[in-house]
């Protein structure tokens, strides 16, 4: 047998028909029509037919003039993924055109022009191509779209939207889009999201989000604001939660009624704006009771460190001395918390206090990652000190919510 063909097994007393892959470990690995992997004793696999050429017919894109134009810009990730019968493995490589193909009711939606300034997995993203998603949305916003779209995978898709969203000022929504299980899994959400986020980039909004199922049913989608949200578990559809704050909206499946929160930005409330500079040389480290100080000797040369403390924004004494280093060295540093609530706060305890002493600059209640795309986006705007802390401990973009929901 080879990849590709036609094979049959018993499951359950069931006989079943499968695609075979390949053999592993002394095992013949299939693809059932579920869309999971198999391995059964290669024996207990029976041959059907040879290997074809099992891509369906595509079909037509009928594109309506009157709906609202939209920009799909395709960066990859589990939501553009097809299976690689190969290996049984699921790939990043469709276009933004196949994304359309796939979910046929897209076109009932918007009209759309498609653009790929990359295809990779989302933990291969870098800032430099933060850069490019930045300016190939500012086109495609000057171009005259009604909405733009972003397909990317969901493990680092809350830092794109955050440097998106601090680059860029969008008279327009501009959203995030990905899903958690490809689309050969039955209860892949894909399909879902991708329909909520159309709807979501004609809707009345003016701002980056994400857009993600918001319950574990298929009942709605919640819009996330780019600079509050995180993912939350590795698999689960609703992964992504509004920390801090509320979701700007939701949308309504199958319906896909847009639903504004009162909090959310309006479309056309501000003109489009690229601020596009960025500083790479910037770093986030989590504190861990003993971690050794010698540590911050390898972030010498870079220009911001952003530190995820412990509580209202701590770490311990030993590491004192070396953030004195850093900022003397003329090295921005950023205190926020691992505490997923709440706020750095460091006038309560004498390290907290010792930590301003040094030149620290408090985070607010910033999540930590948002702290470190926005360090670069400041750095790349000013060398001034001052103005540094002052970007920072300002709300850009609602990443700081300036009272928290309980005490600080």
């Amino acid at each position: 047998m080879k990849t590709g063909d036609l094979v049959s097994c018993t499951l359950g007393g069931e006989t079943v028909e499968a695609i075979y892959i390949t053999e592993r470990d002394g095992m013949a690995v299939l693809k059932l029509s579920s869309g999971y992997n198999i391995g059964l004793p290669p024996t207990d696999v029976r041959f059907i037919g040879d290997a074809q050429e099992r891509k369906a017919e595509e079909p037509l894109i009928i594109q309506d003039s009157t709906l609202p134009e939209l920009s799909i810009i395709s960066t990859g990730g589990t939501i553009a993924s097809r299976v690689d019968y190969r290996t049984g493995a699921v790939t990043s490589r469709s276009t933004a055109e196949e994304i359309i193909r796939a979910i046929p009711r897209m076109a009932s939606v918007g009209q759309y022009r498609t653009r790929q300034p990359f295809s990779i997995l989302s933990e291969n993203m870098k800032p430099s191509m933060w850069i490019e998603l930045a300016r190939t949305i500012y086109a495609e916003i000057e171009a005259g779209v009604r909405g733009v779209i972003i397909t990317h995978g969901t493990d680092t898709m809350a830092y794109s939207a955050s440097a998106v969203s601090f680059m860029l000022d969008t008279p327009v929504p501009v959203i995030f889009v990905g899903s958690q299980r490809s689309a050969d899994r039955p209860s892949s959400d894909n399909a879902m999201n991708a329909l909520c986020s159309a709807a979501a980039a004609s809707a009345d909004l003016g701002e980056v989000a994400i857009c993600m199922h918001g319950t574990e049913h298929d009942d709605f989608c919640a819009l996330h604001r780019a600079t509050r949200v995180r993912k939350m578990h590795t698999s689960r559809r609703d992964a992504f939660q509004s920390i801090g704050t509320e979701p700007i909206a939701t949308i309504t499946y199958p319906e896909l009624a847009v639903s504004p929160a009162p909090h959310a930005i309006q479309r056309g409330a501000q003109e489009p704006v690229l601020n596009d500079t960025m500083e790479e040389r910037c770093a986030l480290f989590s504190y861990y009771p003993g971690m050794d100080p010698a540590i911050l000797d390898s972030y010498a040369s870079y220009r911001g460190v952003v530190i995820a403390g412990t509580g209202l924004g701590h770490v311990g004494t030993t590491l004192m001395d070396g953030i004195r280093q850093l900022v003397r060295n003329q090295t921005t540093v950023v205190m926020t918390t691992q505490c997923l609530s709440g706020r750095v706060c460091d006038r309560v305890y004498d390290t907290g206090r010792d930590l301003l002493r040094a030149g620290v600059i408090e985070g607010e209640d910033m999540l930590p990652e948002t702290a470190l795309v926005k360090l670069m986006w400041v750095l790349g705007q000013t060398d001034e000190p001052g103005e540094i802390r002052k970007l920072m401990q300002e709300s850009q973009k609602g990443e700081i919510v300036r009272r928290s929901a309980y005490g600080l």
